[in-house]
């Protein structure tokens, strides 16, 4: 018989684990379906590996497998001898296989109670052909793009998708069906996020799984504060006199107005950090809120504000070009 890689045709280690050979069947699954597929000889693919899933995921036929050993893919090999007593159930040695008994079929029928060598020349047991209600598939999994709010994304929201969706049929073909889907994003949630919602994709075909929702965030823009991941920014206008003197002043947030000391001889564009007021971390914790100051000077004196303004001039000793002479 020719040798066929179960491992390779799934893409993993023979020392997978379960749930790696599982994920990776479903990859594939999903990639190969006749009915969805436009990769080449999808069909066929998809029953490959199938065949190999099916193998894989049953303890005792992954042990039976690993017993024939390792061999080039297409290779010409026989069992090693007593390997069919063992687990093909047959009488007699390795001379029970012949040149035309198909891997694919051997295992197929292998735990089934009946007999392995009824394979054709054609490489496929007798009456066998691919039926889409034998398999359990899991259901597909959906995509969709939610902007949020930036208040939704600090304290979380329940959100409602109108879309349409790829779902399995009854006969193992897929339509498209207009569908409603209520999920919640979490607080946390920042720009730019891929989200999973395990269970919330298309109902799985013939008793497999559900898919999964996958959500891309983005957060609408806001009137006072840009977001850096889970960080915020705000810029925090001061006059000339705040920045020079030093103050205490309000600074907006998420939660309400907290206040904050400026230090004399403050500057434009310097940042001063307010910890953890900025957007939750999905693990505990938030980030942080930084006040970027802008120094503002007044565009309308009254007389008495020329007047202090010329005598600071007159007074001053400060020349802010001086690195330009």
């Amino acid at each position: 018989m020719k040798y066929q890689d179960y491992y390779e045709t799934l893409g993993v280690p023979r020392e997978a684990s379960a749930d790696d050979i599982k994920k990776a069947y479903r990859k594939l699954a999903r990639k190969y379906h006749p009915d969805v597929s436009k990769e080449k000889d999808a069909e066929e693919r998809f029953k490959d590996v199938q065949v190999a899933y099916d193998t894989l995921k049953d303890p005792e036929k992954r042990a039976a497998y690993d017993q024939l050993g390792r061999h080039r893919p297409g290779e010409d090999f026989r069992p090693p001898p007593g390997w069919e007593t063992h687990f093909a159930g047959a009488e007699g040695g390795a001379q029970g296989f012949d040149e035309f008994v198909d891997l694919n079929d051997l295992f197929a029928h292998l735990g089934r109670g009946g007999p392995f060598g009824g394979a054709t020349r054609s490489g496929r047991a007798r009456g066998a052909q691919f039926r889409p209600e034998d398999l359990r598939m899991p259901g597909q999994d959906y995509e969709a793009n939610a902007q949020i709010t930036l208040e939704d994304a600090a304290r979380g929201v329940e959100i409602s998708l109108d879309m349409v969706v790829p779902e399995y049929t009854e006969d193992g073909s897929v339509r498209r069906v207009r569908k409603t889907i209520r999920t919640r994003v979490p607080p946390g949630a920042t720009d730019g996020q891929r989200m999973r919602v395990p269970g919330k994709g298309g109902p799985g075909f013939n008793g497999g799984p559900a898919g999964d929702l996958y959500l891309n965030i983005s957060l609408a823009p806001h009137s006072r504060f840009k977001v850096d991941g889970h960080d915020l920014y705000i810029e925090l206008p001061i006059a000339p006199w705040e920045a020079a003197l030093g103050a205490q002043l309000e600074v907006p947030t998420l939660d309400g107005r907290v206040r904050m000391g400026i230090r004399p001889g403050s500057k434009a564009g310097q940042k001063l950090r307010i910890a953890a007021k900025g957007l939750p971390k999905p693990k505990g914790g938030a980030g942080d809120l930084y006040a970027v100051l802008q120094v503002v000077t007044p565009t309308v004196l009254s007389e008495r504000e020329k007047e202090l303004y010329e005598q600071l001039a007159g007074a001053s000793s400060f020349n802010p070009r001086a690195h330009l002479d």
